[in-house]
């Protein structure tokens, strides 16, 4: 038996291939099925299953294409409603895999079809559990994203899976294995670890939510106190999941056709995309095409896509690092922005040889910076606010990135400002959404907070986020 998690790390997400005696089953797939397949094919094996545990809202599933190219059935659990033919499976019924068997457990309330998959060996001894975003290590599925497909509360999908997880899981022995859809970083939970694979039993003594001694009332208030407003692109992409999608063939072959400045320019004009460059920071800020948003790939690329361009409908051109094209568009086609129509060929050199207006964001060192604080110069924070209550520069406003749209108003129209982050990534995305909207009187602080404390700027006094409410 082969049990390998394929763990994708901007995404925070994991997917499952199980093996046993040729034949194979996939968990959860990503958009771009090629590696599963050419995984199947090396071992000598043959894709027999795709189960899938819910509906992903954070993700794109690669379950229909998988599904188209092998001839394997698309298995979800119980109450599940796909527009594609599937097998919506029974609570308790058994799939035979070689010689193991992979048995259903419906876990409503994350979503009401959200299924967890055990893994019993040759024996029927309990091995593992593919536990989707019911169970997270540290955490569990949190209950508001189903809210209105449910045409439930929050606080009754919470009392569900509270159900779910007593009656169905924390019965499982200690020894079982724990493979969740999500670790640290996923906005599908609050409160992960940074592990990817625990043991039941551990999970029974580090996770609040599977206290032997908590009442549902405890566990409904704890599960929903803090949660954030989901990212906009969620719905969407859950949406797409349930419906179908284009083949990601047909994405890649023309979200990567190499246009020329020329080209570039009629198509940004025509169709009213959005320019998205992915370069690092630095690059950008040294030259950009005009109005183009950076979102860079060495960062939380995918999630902040959807959290900031949100609309999956949106077309985007790209610029890009030399080579990495069809790697954006991959990245972009997972969390669904399809509709990708090409790349800026030369890249910003190219675009400033034929004669074209370059654009740069005008940035200091912490040191610098330093300087501009004792003048009293206004500042501004694109961190979280748990950051932010944690640690920040004196007399800071504090502007999420996730947020930003919302305080567009705060902003000085005139007078010079300041912005940063903990590193740099984020401060350079916000710099480009204003400069976007027109605030062209910005100043990006390179390096973040991380350089903005060594030199010794004033900040307040620290306070340990676990104490934040």
């Amino acid at each position: 038996m082969i049990i390998e998690q394929i763990y994708t790390g901007c995404l925070a997400q994991g997917a499952y291939y199980i093996e046993s005696e040729g034949e194979a089953a996939i968990v959860d797939p990503l958009r771009e099925v090629k590696p599963y397949i050419k995984k199947a094919e090396d071992n000598g094996a043959k894709i027999k299953y795709i189960f899938e545990t819910h509906f992903h809202a954070d993700f794109v599933s690669g379950h229909v294409t998988l599904s188209k190219q092998t001839g394997a059935p698309i298995i979800y659990g119980p109450t599940a409603n796909p527009a594609f033919e599937a097998l919506v499976a029974e609570d308790g019924q058994e799939f035979k895999l070689g010689k193991v068997t992979i048995k259903v457990l419906h876990t409503p309330g994350h979503t009401m079809e959200s299924t967890t998959y055990l893994l019993k060996d040759e024996n029927g001894k309990d091995v593992a559990i593919f536990s989707g975003d019911t169970l997270f290590l540290g955490d569990v599925g949190r209950p508001d994203l189903a809210q209105k497909a449910a045409h439930m509360t929050q606080e009754e999908l919470a009392g569900t899976l509270f159900d779910s997880l007593r009656t169905k899981i924390m019965p499982l022995a200690d020894d079982v294995t724990v493979y969740p859809a999500h670790g640290a970083g996923s906005a599908c939970g609050k409160n992960m670890m940074k592990e990817t694979v625990d043991t039941l039993g551990n999970q029974k003594k580090m996770n609040y939510a599977l206290r032997a001694d908590m009442t549902k009332e405890e566990f409904v208030q704890e599960v929903t106190e803090g949660l954030l407003p989901p990212p906009q692109y969620f719905p969407l992409n859950v949406k797409l999941n349930k419906e179908g999608y284009e083949d990601i063939d047909t994405v890649l072959e023309r979200g990567t056709q190499a246009l020329s400045p020329d080209a570039f320019e009629v198509a940004a004009n025509e169709t009213g995309a959005v320019i998205l460059d992915v370069r690092h920071q630095d690059d950008f800020a040294k030259g950009h095409v005009p109005r183009s948003i950076f979102i860079g790939l060495d960062g939380s690329f995918a999630p902040w896509v959807g959290a900031l361009i949100a609309d999956v409908e949106q077309p985007i051109l790209l610029v890009t690092p030399k080579g990495r094209e069809e790697e954006t568009v991959t990245r972009l086609s997972r969390v669904g922005f399809d509709k990708t129509l090409g790349y800026l060929e030369g890249g910003v050199e190219a675009w400033e040889k034929a004669g074209k207006e370059v654009d740069t964001v005008a940035n200091v060192n912490a040191e610098q910076f330093k300087e501009k604080v004792d003048e009293g110069v206004p500042v501004f924070d694109v961190r979280k606010e748990s950051e932010f209550k944690a640690e920040h520069v004196v007399d800071a406003h504090l502007t999420p990135l996730d947020y930003l749209n919302d305080h567009i108003a705060e902003f000085p129209e005139e007078e010079t400002f300041y912005i940063h982050c903990r590193s740099g990534y984020r401060s350079m995305v916000a710099a480009s959404i204003l400069k976007s909207r027109g605030i062209h009187n910005l100043v990006d602080v390179s390096g973040g907070f991380e350089d903005i404390k060594k030199v010794g700027t004033p900040v307040t006094d620290y306070v340990c986020p676990s104490t934040l409410k």
